[in-house]
């Protein structure tokens, strides 16, 4: 499903649903100021998307699931500049009529930076975001590896809009390319994403997270992983519910489906989430 029309059915369907105030992707945070989200995410797929973008069976018979511990850390150095830092604990399992392999470890660790560029009340606010994975302490020629094993950096424009008074929430939007050492293809990265307050201390949010391929890697995938393919499309579609217990701490429930793609795994990742913030 290699086409703009897919994306563009996608961005209309997030704006159908509700999204969250407390925090958004182009603002920066203020000198001093932090935002972490411990959570535990389930993964479950027994479908993949073919070639044709098209849902199928995965090989076998077969089931994969990722249960993991992530973390999300972002803290202002100035007011325009803020660092991130996420990574994970994975629990993986590739089930099938053949064989079934485990693996858990730590994955891919993303370390960034966000500038902000512009901001006024009038506009929004601008910025830009650069971004580096770094592999996790696994092997990509592990039965089942728990990432691509590679380096990859990324260069994101970003841009935010308060909807205030109209709607109490907000609008963000960001595209971004992504380099990728190795075998994998380069890939081109958006996200629509809408958030509202819901009343006292209750908010939701919507993202539409999106990956297209480039397919300039090699077209051999030989992993256990169905995740971790080397050329490979990807839309999410990602909501949040979430209550504000103090004004620095609050919890969330989200729940992320696989919307459409190619050459990947087709399945829906489930979250229970706590953070804590500047109040």
């Amino acid at each position: 499903m290699k086409t703009l029309l897919a994306s563009l059915a996608a961005v209309a369907l997030v704006a159908a649903f509700s999204a969250s105030s407390c925090f958004a992707g182009a603002w920066t945070a203020k000198e001093g100021g932090y935002y972490e989200k411990a959570s535990f995410n389930f993964y479950y797929a027994d479908k993949s998307f073919n070639p044709d973008g098209n849902r199928r069976d995965l090989s076998d018979h077969g089931t994969f699931t990722d249960h993991n511990l992530s973390n999300y850390f972002e803290y202002g150095v100035t007011d325009s500049l803020t660092v991130l830092n996420s990574l994970s604990y994975k629990w993986l399992e590739n089930d099938n009529d053949l064989m079934r392999a485990t693996a858990h470890g730590i994955g891919d660790i993303d370390l960034g930076a966000r500038y902000r560029l512009y901001q006024s009340d009038a506009v929004g606010v601008v910025s830009t975001q650069f971004l580096v994975k770094i592999p996790g302490g696994y092997d990509k020629n592990d039965p089942l590896p728990l990432g691509n094993d590679q380096y990859d950096t990324e260069l994101r424009l970003l841009y935010g809009r308060s909807l205030y008074p109209t709607l109490p929430g907000y609008a963000n939007l960001e595209i971004g390319y992504r380099l990728r050492a190795g075998d994998p293809s380069d890939e081109l990265r958006y996200l629509v994403e809408v958030g509202f307050d819901l009343g006292k201390n209750f908010f939701t949010r919507a993202k539409l997270d999106g990956i297209y391929s480039i397919d300039n890697g090699k077209k051999v995938d030989g992993s256990g992983n169905p995740t971790t393919t080397n050329n490979f499309d990807l839309g999410k579609l990602d909501l949040t519910l979430g209550y504000q217990v103090t004004p620095a701490m609050g919890v969330e429930l989200g729940y992320r489906p696989d919307l459409y793609g190619q050459n990947t795994a087709a399945g829906a990742n489930y979250s229970v989430a706590l953070y804590f913030k500047t109040p």
